[in-house]
């Protein structure tokens, strides 16, 4: 009698489970980019974890990279510029089934110091003194900022093809969201824009700047000019738009559409400055209410 004797079962499970090679980091991250991933701030992180198997990253190795990358910046830039990008691949790369599903606790951020705004008696007093000046352009470029929510950089981008001033429009091109956004133009805009291009019609740039430093040098000068304090592009631009608008008692959804804004919390929490007599406004309101009348 013949007896059977069983092969051995390593090899037999070895032919049957080939395991694929294992992804690394930067395969992970080329695959999210190809795939409309942002590459802004990928590039140091994949070169930190070069060649390394994504299965084998977890939340530790994270956080060690973002402060060897980073050692000397607040915990807000090193949760947007390491753990966000790093996060981000990971969870592409689970998507894909390439590794695990992690969980990343952001570093706890120090509470943003808001910026003041510029209240509408500063633009006033700042236009004022910009056309005394002779500069046309600087008064046209902050009050576009603070009636539109536009970002310098937007601003300083913005060129006579993307002004409808017969519809009141203008077009902000490839926005920091990566998406163009429409604005509408007060009548004052519309106005001003008017004369800038009849006394600039040779520049396609409608506020002839090319960088934002430019910008906030000559909002310097003017403000000192003019005795008051200075406001950064930002401060008297989106800064300024959200908080007015507010006052003015326009809703937080149609003024954060009205702006570009995509998050309310961003919205409520970092653009919008409450006054600091807050309580008493408040109060002074409830004062309408009297309860010992008669119904």
């Amino acid at each position: 009698m013949n007896q059977f004797v069983s092969p051995p079962l390593a090899p037999m499970l070895e032919n049957v489970f080939q395991l694929p090679p294992a992804i690394t980091f930067d395969q992970a991250a080329a695959s999210y980019v190809e795939h409309g991933g942002d590459n802004r701030y990928l590039p140091r992180i994949v070169e930190y974890f070069q060649g390394r198997a994504l299965a084998t990253i977890f939340p530790f190795d994270i956080y060690q990279m973002a402060e060897k990358l980073y050692p000397t910046v607040s915990n807000a830039t090193r949760n947007r510029q390491a753990l966000t990008p790093a996060r981000s691949v990971l969870i592409h790369g689970y998507e894909r089934g390439w590794c695990n599903r992690i969980l990343l606790r952001r570093f706890k951020e120090e509470p943003k110091k808001r910026k003041i705004p510029a209240a509408p008696v500063w633009l006033h007093a700042f236009a004022r003194q910009a056309e005394k000046d002779g500069l046309m352009h600087v008064a046209a470029i902050v009050l576009f900022m603070a009636h539109t929510g536009a970002r310098v950089s937007e601003a300083v981008a913005l060129e006579w093809p993307q002004v409808d001033l017969a519809n009141r429009t203008a077009l902000l091109l490839k926005t920091k969201t990566s998406t163009n956004s429409s604005r509408s133009l007060t009548d004052e805009l519309v106005l001003r824009l008017h004369e800038l291009r009849a006394e600039n019609h040779w520049s396609p740039r409608v506020f002839r700047y090319r960088c934002r430093h430019s910008v906030n040098e000559r909002i310097r000068d003017v403000c000192k000019r003019a005795g008051i304090s200075y406001k950064s592009s930002h401060a008297c631009g989106r800064h300024s738009f959200a908080t007015n608008s507010s006052e003015n008692g326009i809703d937080v959804k149609t003024a954060m559409q009205a702006g570009g804004w995509r998050s309310v919390e961003i919205f409520l929490g970092t653009y919008v400055t409450p006054k600091q007599n807050s309580g008493r406004i408040v109060a002074d309101r409830f004062n309408a209410y009297q309860y010992d009348a008669d119904l």
